[in-house]
C-alpha cells in the first residue's frame, strides 16, 4: 500500500460526525428511547461509526452509557437487503446461549420514528483490527485472536438453531442452490460492468454444488473486523455484523472466512485484504492447512472436502457482495464514504472464483 495512502485501521477505526445523508431526527429518537429503552437517561448524543457499507451504524452516546443503533439505510434498497430485524432475532437469540454477541434493548418497526426500521444494542468496548496481519501486537497476541475466532465461528456452528427458536430463521437445506441464486439476482441488479468470469460463474455453480448438505447458523460475514477483542486476553466479546446471517452450510461460511488466505492480489479494503504471500509462521498465524485442521478438529469433522467449490463459491458470493455496494454507490444509498474503494476488486474476486472452480473442474 502507498504509504500515503490511509490504511483500513486510519479509515473505518472510531467515529465521526453524521453524514448529512443519513442523519437521525435526534429529538424524536430520544423520546423513543426514554419510552422503550430501561434505564435510558439522555441528553443524546448521536455519532456515525466509520466503518461499514450496508447498514448505518451509530453510536449513540449518554452522560451515563453508550448504545450503538442499527438502521436500514434511507432509499432505492435492493429486495431483501438490510434485513436488520433478522439481526436482531439472531443476536438476541444467541446472547441467551452465552455466544459471545451484544445485548440487545429494541427493536422498532415503526419508520416513522427516524425514517427507516432500527434496533439498539449495547456498546461492547474492545479493539477491533481491520488488517488481518495485526501488526500492532505481538506474534503470541496474534496466535490466541486466531485460535480464539476460529473457536467462535465453530461454536457457532456447533449450536443447535431449533433449541434458541431459530427453526424458522431460513430454510433448512439447498442453502448453495439458494445463495447463488440470490447473489446472481443482486449481482445482475447492481451491474456496472460485464465481467466474463462472473458470466461462467453463475453458469456452473448452480449445476456442481457438492451433495453433503448440512444445515446450521451461519454468520454470513464472519472475518476479523466484524468482532469485537478483549485487550487483555484476546477473548472474542462480541461478533458484529450479522446482516448476511441465515440457516445455512456451515462450510459454506467457514470457508468464506478462509478465503483471507487465498484473497487476490493486494487488496486493502475491509474484507477484501490478503495473508497470501506473506510469512505466516514468523508473525504467529496459522496457515491455511492448520486453520482448516483446528476447525475440523472443533467441529468433528475428518476434513473439508470439495473445498475449491466451496472457494469458487464465496469467491462468487463475495464479488457479488461488494457490487451490491458499487450498485447503492451509484444509488446514492451506500453508508460508507469508503464505498467507492470497492469498484476495482469485483473483477479479480471472479477471476479467482473461476480458477477455482477450474481446479474443482470447470471448463
Amino acid at each position: 500500500m502507498n504509504t500515503e495512502e490511509e490504511s483500513s485501521t486510519e479509515k473505518f477505526t472510531g467515529t465521526m460526525q453524521v453524514q448529512e445523508k443519513l442523519k437521525i431526527p435526534e429529538q424524536e429518537l430520544e423520546v423513543y428511547l426514554n419510552d422503550n429503552v430501561n434505564d435510558f437517561e439522555g441528553p443524546l448524543e448521536i455519532r456515525e461509526f466509520k466503518g461499514g457499507q450496508s447498514n448505518p451504524t451509530y453510536q449513540l452516546v449518554t452522560p451515563e452509557k453508550k448504545y450503538v443503533l442499527r438502521r436500514k439505510p434511507p432509499g432505492k434498497l435492493l429486495p431483501s437487503a438490510h434485513a436488520v430485524d433478522r439481526e436482531y432475532k439472531v443476536i438476541t437469540a444467541l446472547n441467551s446461549t452465552g455466544f459471545p454477541v451484544p445485548r440487545t434493548y429494541k427493536l422498532c418497526l415503526d419508520e416513522s420514528i427516524i425514517g427507516t426500521i432500527f434496533y439498539v444494542m449495547e456498546m461492547v468496548e474492545g479493539n477491533i483490527y481491520w488488517e488481518p496481519t495485526i501488526t500492532e501486537i505481538d506474534s503470541e497476541s496474534r496466535a490466541k485472536i486466531y485460535k480464539e475466532k476460529n473457536k467462535t465461528l465453530s461454536d457457532l456452528h456447533n449450536t443447535n438453531y431449533k433449541e434458541i427458536g431459530l427453526e424458522d430463521f431460513g430454510k433448512p437445506g439447498n442453502y448453495f442452490s439458494r445463495q447463488i441464486s440470490r447473489w446472481t439476482k443482486q449481482y445482475i441488479a447492481s451491474e456496472t460492468e460485464e465481467i466474463t468470469e462472473m458470466n461462467k460463474l453463475i453458469d456452473w455453480l448452480p449445476n456442481n454444488i457438492p451433495g453433503d448438505d448440512e444445515t446450521s447458523i451461519v454468520h454470513g460475514d464472519y472475518r476479523l473486523d466484524n468482532m469485537v477483542i478483549d485487550r487483555s486476553n484476546s477473548k472474542v466479546l462480541a461478533v458484529l455484523d450479522w446482516e448476511l446471517s441465515t440457516l445455512g452450510h456451515p462450510l459454506g461460511d467457514f470457508t468464506y472466512h478462509l478465503m483471507q488466505w487465498y484473497m487476490p492480489g493486494d487488496g486493502t479494503g475491509a474484507g477484501t485484504q490478503t495473508l497470501s504471500n506473506t510469512d505466516l509462521k514468523s508473525i504467529g498465524i496459522p496457515s491455511a492447512e492448520d486453520y482448516i485442521k483446528m476447525y475440523c478438529d472443533n467441529t468433528n469433522r475428518k476434513d473439508i472436502e470439495n473445498i475449491d467449490f466451496y472457494l469458487s463459491y464465496n469467491f462468487f458470493r463475495l464479488a457479488g457482495i461488494l457490487q451490491g455496494i458499487i450498485g447503492r454507490v451509484r444509488d446514492g444509498t451506500a453508508a460508507s464514504e469508503h464505498a467507492e474503494d470497492r469498484a476495482d476488486r469485483v473483477r479479480p474476486l471472479a477471476e479467482s472464483g473461476w480458477f477455482y472452480a477450474q481446479k474443482a473442474g470447470a471448463v
